[in-house]
């Protein structure tokens, strides 16, 4: 399976950002970049992280070391929903097993 690869300096020519912007997203470990005989690639599949990290840097004014805790504090909150998914799926059969809803108890 092959990546798309977008060129880091094109893209950021077309977008009005610094490449050095994502050089610093690299550098805190938010991004990958591959470089291939001398020129940068960003791999598509992260354009939206990119595009979200982007408009918190400009628009908001927040910081890498802000952008990097919002980017654990979602992490989290993925993980979290994650578990109250599992744990209604639990519920769930457990109220199917025993024939017992939440609200009898």
């Amino acid at each position: 399976m092959q990546t798309d690869l977008i060129i880091v300096n094109e893209y950021c020519r077309i977008c009005h950002i610094e490449p050095s912007f994502l050089y610093l997203l690299q550098k805190g470990g938010l991004i990958e970049i591959d470089t291939v005989e001398g020129e940068s690639y960003l791999p598509a599949s992260q354009l939206y992280d990119v595009e979200r990290y982007t408009r918190m840097y400009y628009d908001l004014s927040i910081n890498i070391e802000g952008i990097d805790a919002i980017h654990h504090l979602l992490g989290r909150v993925e993980s979290l929903q994650q578990e109250v998914n599992r744990l209604k799926s639990k519920l769930r059969l457990y109220e199917t097993e025993n024939h017992d809803s939440i609200e009898d108890l």
